[in-house]
């Protein structure tokens, strides 16, 4: 698998950090998990049209890790592509239906999309849900940020396991998740001695990094006031294995 962070960032505007956005390509099929504003953006930069993407998985509702999905759908709607285009399917936590209903009442025709060519998939709120895709398999649970939050584990037909968080903040159930992952991807959202509840600091990503041993750790989703500080050496304080400081657009081999 490859791993691409599309955007590394917040809600708050930077200009070399989008908002929350990962595509891990599974033999060169692109899976989305999560949409922040600029996600497609980011994927033509790759050289990846959206209508090549056939699986999206939203971790939560909350607008820097949706915003794109508006854009996402509106371009689908587009005549010229809608006729050839490929079914695709939209994951995530309980609610979604709604959410996407909402979004299509807001911006009257323009995001409906036909039946045959989207699919909505409403995830457990419990998490434990598993799903064979063919090529990859995705496994959820609950993380520790909204009710209804999910982080996501997505496994090749090698074996292979990523394991990304989304927001969150420090959380068993992603915890036994992750046992055994090749990469953890999480939070850290707030630097240690300013911890904000539903977000991880650095030393408990990397706690929580320790305690599933997974081989490799990319932390992500930093604000500004985290970015001031010298992240790495937070997280070292709990964690001594393979350690990468997501940015935007860093490509990862698993």
């Amino acid at each position: 698998m490859k791993i691409t962070i599309l955007g590394s960032g917040t809600a708050i505007p930077m200009k070399d950090r989008g908002s929350p956005s990962l595509a891990v390509f599974v033999d060169d099929r692109p899976v989305l998990f999560d949409m922040g504003p600029g996600t497609l953006r980011q994927l033509a930069r790759l050289g990846i049209s959206h209508a090549k993407i056939g699986d999206i998985f939203l971790t939560h509702f909350h607008p820097d890790h949706t915003a794109d999905l508006i854009h996402f759908l509106f371009a689908t709607r587009n005549p010229t592509g809608l006729e050839t285009r490929f079914p695709f399917t939209v994951y995530g936590p309980a609610g979604l239906s709604g959410f996407i209903h909402t979004l299509q009442r807001a911006y009257p025709e323009w995001l409906n999309i036909p039946e045959e060519i989207m699919r909505i998939e409403e995830l457990g709120t419990q998490g434990n849900d598993e799903w064979d895709q063919g090529s990859f398999r995705i496994k959820t649970a609950s993380s520790n940020h909204t009710p209804d939050s999910l982080a996501y584990r997505i496994e090749n037909r090698e074996g292979k396991r990523v394991v990304f968080s989304g927001d969150t903040g420090f959380c068993n159930d992603i915890i036994q998740l992750a046992k055994g992952a090749e990469l953890l991807i999480l939070e850290a959202a707030f630097p240690d001695g300013r911890a904000v509840e539903g977000h991880l600091t650095p030393s408990l990503a990397g706690r929580m990094a320790r305690l599933a041993g997974v081989k490799r750790l990319v932390l992500t989703h930093f604000y500004p006031e985290c970015l001031k500080t010298d992240i790495a050496a937070q997280c070292r304080r709990t964690w001594d294995g393979e350690l990468t400081l997501g940015e935007d657009l860093l490509q990862i081999r698993v």
